[in-house]
């Protein structure tokens, strides 16, 4: 799995903890201590998904469209890594002619399957504002 659902959570509770402000790429890639291009790439990701939308101008940027409540961290996983592959295999097939190869990928899908459907289950009940609300009991 990539960075993208953590960084993702990090821009989105960022937007809904300064909610009514207009952030800009630079501020929000300040806080994720990242580049702004990183930034607009998973802003661009979640502005599809109908989760921010951003305002040009002077004074613009970017904000949270939904409500933190019900942005779950599955929306987040959803909207960043639309196939939702946390697990991939081999980038050339496995040797067929090996038995180990030959059975390998189907034993993996099984037991990636269960994973995949135990973090579902969990992101799934986790929501940007339950993440910005431990955030704040700890500011």
């Amino acid at each position: 799995m990539s960075s993208k659902l953590s960084v993702g959570t990090h821009i989105l509770t960022l937007l809904a903890l300064e909610r009514g402000e207009n952030l800009t790429s630079q501020q929000i890639a300040g806080s994720v201590n990242t580049n702004p291009v990183v930034i607009r790439r998973l802003l661009g990701l979640f502005r599809k998904a109908g989760l921010v939308e951003s305002k040009k101008g002077i004074g613009g940027g970017w904000v949270l469209l939904a409500d933190p409540e019900q942005i779950t961290l599955l929306d987040v996983l959803r909207a960043v890594e639309p196939q939702n592959k946390i697990f991939v295999h081999h980038r050339c097939g496995p040797n067929v002619q090996c038995p180990v190869g030959r059975n390998i990928q189907g034993v993996l899908n099984e037991i990636y399957a269960e994973i995949q459907k135990g973090m579902a289950e969990r992101l799934a009940r986790s929501s940007i504002g339950s993440v910005m609300a431990t955030l704040e009991d700890r500011m």
